[in-house]
């Protein structure tokens, strides 16, 4: 396979990481040649690998990742469970939808974050404090595009069901399902990255463990390289599940391929 044909077929791959490197390589040489910075104030991607090589032959980074998981995890199954349901019942029962509109809409414009305080109160300074955290803030992205996934259905298939004598559940799992998936896909990817914001405000007001309370932690230390590290890694979790998204969209979604030549 030449360059050509790998370029043409990894053509965001191929892109995305140039675009990375360019970005390193630029940092490195402005803060080592051009605009040389004390340490202690800002640092660099030399300092920061260091930092990551430390971190990573040790055990507490995996410790605090694992700590974060399992609350994210929680959170965000959570939100898949309640999130869907509700936006595929609201889609498709206006009076469900006149009712909940209004205090959902209100709800996802107000800043959920500053409810953080009082979920941790709540909740504790554990697990269930920062899952319902994610859960808060990953839940509306599911709400919203499955409800307007309902609502592009395709009339016609809806008339086909009823006229062969469909029953409710034929509709839901034949028609409005599959056709909302695509709506679906792209709510994960929204949810994914509000969740992981979650994680990280909920172990900067109360924790004592996790990725979120190192980056703060680091920070307050000025440990700089050590707090880029935390964030850097959740930056490549995102971007790893948000790819995983967008794939499971184009195997869901099969024409939505055609998008990828443009």
């Amino acid at each position: 396979m030449n360059a050509k044909v790998y370029y043409t077929e990894h053509r965001r791959l191929v892109l995305g990481v140039l675009s990375v490197i360019f970005l390193v390589a630029a940092w490195e040489l402005l803060l080592t040649y051009v605009f040389p910075v004390n340490p202690f104030f800002f640092t660099k991607p030399s300092l920061i690998a260091e930092a990551f090589k430390e971190q990573v032959q040790g055990a507490k980074l995996w410790h605090d990742l694992a700590i974060s998981s399992r609350a994210f995890l929680w959170g965000f199954s959570f939100a898949v469970i309640v999130g869907i349901p509700m936006g595929l019942v609201m889609g498709w029962r206006r009076r469900v939808e006149y009712a909940l509109d209004p205090f959902l809409t209100a709800m996802y414009a107000s800043p959920l974050v500053a409810l953080a305080p009082l979920l941790i109160i709540v909740f504790g300074v554990g697990v269930l404090g920062k899952a319902a955290l994610v859960f808060l803030l990953s839940v509306f992205p599911f709400v919203f595009n499955v409800f307007a996934g309902v609502k592009s259905t395709d009339a016609l298939l809806i008339n086909v069901i009823r006229s062969f004598g469909g029953t409710e559940k034929d509709l839901y799992f034949k028609v409005i399902l599959p056709s909302t998936m695509p709506y679906l896909i792209a709510g994960a990817r929204l949810a994914i990255g509000r969740g992981l914001v979650g994680i990280i405000v909920g172990e900067f007001y109360a924790a004592s463990e996790g990725i979120g309370f190192a980056i703060s932690q680091a920070g307050d230390t000025y440990r700089l390289p050590d707090m880029f590290v935390g964030i850097i890694i959740l930056s490549v979790i995102a971007v790893v599940l948000t790819e995983a998204m967008r794939r499971l969209e184009l195997t869901v979604a099969p024409w939505r391929a055609g998008e990828e030549v443009r």
